[in-house]
């Protein structure tokens, strides 16, 4: 077999992706991270350990990534015009019960991102630094409009208000995250502190 034809054979589609993520986050949600294993996974996915060894190199990669698939859509195709706009379409993305589930799963994880430096370097170069940078260039888009003003120090806790609101809901008011109550902090809380004006 020549060289070409490995890479070819070992390459995953995307719709195999797919269901791989998938797989993989069902899983989180039965039993958790800790007892997430790369034998469940081939074994729900009908997979070789060989392949998923391959390709993600372990459970660490492989679960971060899961998490990033699991986010619908990502943010550079958002430009609405509007710093208001980009976040209310982010939001809209996803319905009150895949927010819900996504919130639930990330609670669990960053209980176990504590004590798991390979977890932690994994959800930072696969989701959390990609992200980061995302978001930055979605509110460097509305400096540049003028929106928000260039010096304003609220620029570098955006992320911290939007993440601690997701994280917070449930602990604060034992109710889950939604999209209502996403828009609603969005226009109450982070834009104002950005000084861009809601009305």
């Amino acid at each position: 077999m020549t060289e070409t034809a490995t890479v070819r054979r070992s390459r995953i589609t995307p719709e195999r992706e797919a269901e791989l993520y998938t797989a993989v986050l069902d899983l989180l949600r039965e039993v958790g991270y800790d007892a997430l294993t790369m034998d469940a996974v081939a074994a729900r996915t009908r997979s070789s350990k060989a392949t998923l060894y391959r390709q993600w190199g372990g459970k660490a990669e492989l679960v971060a990534k899961a998490m990033r698939f699991s986010k619908p859509g990502g943010f550079a195709d958002v430009d609405t015009g509007s710093l208001r706009g980009d976040l209310h379409a982010l939001v809209g993305r996803a319905d009150d019960c895949v927010i819900e589930q996504n919130s639930a799963l990330m609670r669990g994880l960053f209980m176990v991102v504590h004590t798991n430096p390979e977890l932690l370097q994994a959800f930072r170069e696969f989701l959390i630094d990609p992200e980061m940078a995302e978001f930055r260039r979605m509110v460097q888009r509305a400096v540049d409009r003028g929106e928000v003003p260039a010096d304003s120090p609220a620029i570098e806790y955006v992320v911290h208000m939007m993440l601690g609101a997701f994280v917070t809901r449930t602990l604060l008011d034992e109710l889950p995250p939604t999209q209502e109550f996403a828009l609603s902090y969005i226009d109450a809380v982070i834009l104002p502190a950005l000084g861009v004006r809601t009305h």
